[in-house]
């Protein structure tokens, strides 16, 4: 792990630099929105456009390297990304939000891209899976040193839309002064959609539902904060619940699926996820409960995206297996979109405690369709299982196809080493 910081620290720190912007406007924009009266629904539609940028961005991003290289597109994109955070407040409108919400998406789309190859280049055989977890890490404890930037304005001013701008500025620094050789840029052939649900139902049907519960967990637990009626403080403790319970918990579930049947193991977290949403769902009225709530949706659903990676893998060849990280992307990535929508219809409809019975439907259904797959074929040995590669939902195919490398490895590692 030391050996990995030193050769990457300042990619990660310039990474971190990036996900405290991300994570800072995401949660800021839910109460902004509120503050500018608009309606659930409509800032349900501005959520969702990170998520479709972010899923046209997974697919341009490759092409716009290969054109013009990783330097000009990394600047490029981090540059407007840093302009976008500060327009808006000067265009309080929602349709205004919206496009530059997916342009924000598209961008830290391709973002992650170049980073993360870069990341891949720096990497070998032996430390692939540490940098994917020093990644991950890095990645939350961005998200979570936002949510405290929070408390340093007022989300009705200027201030706190300047202070993402200006990270997002300071971490060109670091990471294009500190890389020398751009590595080289190659993407596996993708598996089709139909090879893909053949070759793992649950790992096709698990990332779809999956994206829905990670889009709403990011997008819209601000707009239900807010709506909610919490204090800029109780909101940024309640959004940091669901970070950091992710990244603690994150390796033990990771321990786990490498020592049991992933089908189970994916069955209960999914439960236990399912039911801390029904405590907020049913018991919201407590802050207390509220908290209890996030770090159960949190601790469960974010290691889950790497638990259904891995799981996908046992029933792949390691031939197949980066072909595979496009696909799975692709579909979180429809299930992303998909989820504020919903979740904004619902929370209009039932009370801003809509967002809690929509992450407990996802998460129990996906519980039921483990159960149904453990009757449909049986379990790989354990012993063959052994490739479980931390990755956040937030990653983009490189990250995802890192871990399918990893896995690949691990899968061609002489049993007696």
């Amino acid at each position: 792990m030391i050996q990995v910081l030193g050769g990457a620290w300042a990619l990660l720190l310039g990474m971190m630099l990036l996900q405290v912007g991300n994570g800072m406007q995401g949660t800021l924009l839910g109460l902004r929105g509120e503050i500018e009266g608009f309606s659930t629904f409509e800032m349900s539609l501005v959520m969702a456009g990170y998520f479709l940028g972010f899923l046209f961005g997974s697919r341009m991003a490759t092409d716009m390297i290969r054109r013009v290289g990783h330097v000009r597109v990394f600047a490029a994109l981090a540059s407007l990304i840093s302009a976008v955070m500060v327009l808006y407040p000067a265009l309080t409108d929602v349709w205004a939000w919206g496009v530059m919400r997916i342009l924000i998406g598209f961008c830290f789309s391709g973002v992650y891209v170049t980073a993360e190859s870069w990341l891949n280049n720096a990497a070998t055989n032996e430390t692939r899976g540490k940098a994917l977890s020093l990644y991950m890490m890095v990645q939350v404890l961005g998200i979570v040193a936002a949510q405290g930037l929070l408390l340093l304005g007022d989300p009705a001013g200027f201030i706190l839309f300047i202070i993402p701008s200006v990270l997002i500025s300071l971490s060109f620094a670091p990471i294009l002064l500190s890389i020398s050789p751009t590595p080289a840029f190659d993407t596996a052939k993708p598996m089709s959609l139909g090879e893909l649900y053949r070759s793992s139902p649950l790992g096709f049907v698990g990332m779809f539902l999956l994206g829905g519960v990670f889009s709403a967990q990011f997008g819209m637990a601000p707009v239900f904060a807010a709506a909610a009626g919490l204090s800029v403080a109780q909101v940024s403790i309640f959004m940091s619940a669901f970070f950091v319970s992710a990244l603690v918990l994150q390796f033990p579930v990771g321990w786990l699926s490498d020592r049991m049947d992933r089908r189970l193991l994916i069955l209960i977290v999914a439960v236990l996820g399912g039911l801390g949403a029904l405590v907020g769902l049913a018991l919201g009225g407590s802050y207390t409960m509220l908290l209890v709530a996030a770090v159960t949706i949190g601790g469960m659903s974010n290691p889950l995206y790497s638990l259904i990676i891995a799981y996908t893998n046992d029933y792949l060849d390691p031939d197949d297996m980066a072909a595979a990280s496009g696909g799975l992307v692709f579909i979180n990535g429809l299930g992303a979109v998909a989820g504020p929508l919903i979740t904004g219809w619902i929370m209009g409809v039932v009370g801003p405690r809509g967002f809690f019975l929509f992450v407990a439907v996802l998460l129990l259904a996906m519980a039921a369709y483990a159960a149904y797959r453990m009757t449909q074929r049986p379990a790989p040995a354990v012993d063959e299982t052994e490739s479980y590669a931390a990755v956040a939902p937030s990653a983009s195919p490189v990250a995802v196809e890192v871990a399918q490398e990893y896995a690949i490895e691990t899968a061609q590692e002489d049993p007696e080493d």
